[in-house]
């Protein structure tokens, strides 16, 4: 494993032993009954766990690797935790004797069963740090192993709504495309030059729009001037019939939403709203921004849901509308709206969505 992050285990397992070897410490203080000694004894612990649980460590991140160690390894280790308790036991008390300037016995004296008992106590204790640092570290792996699940689930998921978004967005152009394209069929019989005028409008259109329509997101500055290019083009169909007018506050030009969001609705409101209406009418474009939500209106003063719906035409139900809302619901769930209401002549669509996050960031 790589120096920093080896050191960084290491001294972390270091913390762990350090904890154990205290606890040790005034475990055998307290079954001694001898709690004057507790300072003493807390010196001699701390100098032969760490000791012991150093060799210990070094040897399950060096040799023994969790993710590699196998079944029989494990006596391997077992050996090399009893040799270790028996060192780290032994270089432990001439550690501590030194900085407490106490009498150790000889080699030779050694050998007693009350430091037997000791170095099996050692051992004990070298059991229990190795199990406390392997659950951490499996814990450890498991976390890690579901965040990265989860990471690549969410870019799944997010590939899911691009493609999704992709294909709503793509029953919106041969919509409006097929609704252009018949009415200048129309025109091109009727009134020529008119329809040159018209197929002008179409690819200044198709111009401000088909770019943006391939990416994730665009500027509300972009969507305005292609909703202005739109109405223009419809403008040249309609003629005197049509007006209408586009609010957009400069401190929300540069703010990101889904292309081609407010084309179906402008489209809805002159096809079903103004166009059936012997005077036609205004459509009007507003954006707004208000507690942390962006509001997206588009409203026109033609015949209004009830005589549309009379007329044989379906505004709650059409393309747009539908199209729309689901665009909405796959980028921002519940947090998003589409209302479709009657004005007190003509018909409102108002769109709300998160402002902060208006939009999915290109790949």
């Amino acid at each position: 494993m790589p120096a920093p992050s080896f050191l960084r285990r290491f001294l972390a397992d270091l913390r762990v032993g350090l904890v154990v070897s205290l606890v040790a410490g005034v475990m055998i203080t307290l079954a001694n009954g001898q709690p004057q000694m507790l300072h003493g004894q807390l010196v001699y612990s701390v100098c032969i766990g760490l000791i012991a649980f150093s060799i210990v460590d070094l040897a399950r991140l060096l040799v023994w690797p969790a993710s590699e160690r196998r079944a029989h390894q494990w006596l391997a280790f077992l050996g090399v935790m009893l040799a270790a308790a028996a060192l780290g036991h032994f270089s432990g008390m001439h550690i501590g004797a030194a900085v407490l300037h106490d009498r150790l016995p000889t080699l030779a004296e050694y050998p007693s069963i009350g430091r037997v008992s000791m170095i099996l106590f050692t051992f004990l204790g070298m059991c229990t740090m190795v199990l406390i640092v392997e659950y951490r570290d499996r814990s450890v792996r498991i976390r890690r192993e579901h965040e990265e699940a989860r990471l690549r689930a969410e870019v799944v998921e997010r590939q899911a709504v691009q493609a999704q978004l992709r294909l709503l967005q793509a029953q919106i152009e041969p919509h409006m495309l097929f609704n252009t394209l018949a009415n200048l069929q129309g025109l091109i019989a009727l009134d020529p030059e008119r329809a040159g005028v018209m197929l002008d409008g179409l690819i200044q259109f198709l111009r401000a729009t088909l770019g943006a329509s391939r990416l994730d997101s665009t500027t509300l500055e972009a969507e305005f001037t292609a909703m202005q290019a739109y109405l223009g083009l419809m403008g040249v169909r309609m003629g005197e019939r049509l007006a209408y007018r586009l609010e957009l506050p400069p401190d929300l030009r540069t703010v990101r939403v889904p292309p081609l969001l407010l084309q179906p609705l402008v489209e809805n409101a002159i096809v079903h709203g103004l166009e059936p209406s012997i005077d036609g009418g205004e459509v009007c474009i507003q954006a707004e921004a208000q507690d942390g939500l962006l509001t997206l209106t588009v409203s026109d003063n033609g015949l209004g849901l009830q005589q549309s719906a009379q007329a044989g035409s379906h505004r709650g139900g059409g393309v747009g509308i539908h199209t729309t809302r689901e665009r909405l619901q796959v980028l921002y769930g519940e947090r998003a709206s589409v209302e479709l209401t009657p004005a007190r002549q003509g018909t409102v669509v108002q769109l709300r969505f998160p402002l902060e996050a208006s939009c999915m960031s290109a790949p």
